[in-house]
């Protein structure tokens, strides 16, 4: 089980978000990343609160060619 640290990541398209801790579903007991942006969006609100499957936050993507984490940590 991967160990996830709380604080700012940056997402390989640019923004940034807030981790804020684990969650987990209650009925499949999967592991969710709960997290916030620091930006704001005309379609989602003022600093949106997100959930996304922890295997998923901590893949890595392919762009131009690279593989690279999905989500970065800064700090």
């Amino acid at each position: 089980m991967t160990k996830l640290k709380p604080g700012k990541y940056q997402h390989y398209k640019g923004e940034f978000y807030e981790v804020i801790g684990v969650a987990r579903h209650s009925e499949t007991h999967e592991e969710l990343v709960v997290y916030r942006a620091f930006y704001d969006s005309k379609e989602f609100g003022n600093k949106a609160l997100w959930v996304r499957p922890k295997n998923m936050f901590l893949e890595k993507v392919t762009v131009n060619g690279k593989e690279i984490p999905r989500f970065r940590y800064i700090g």
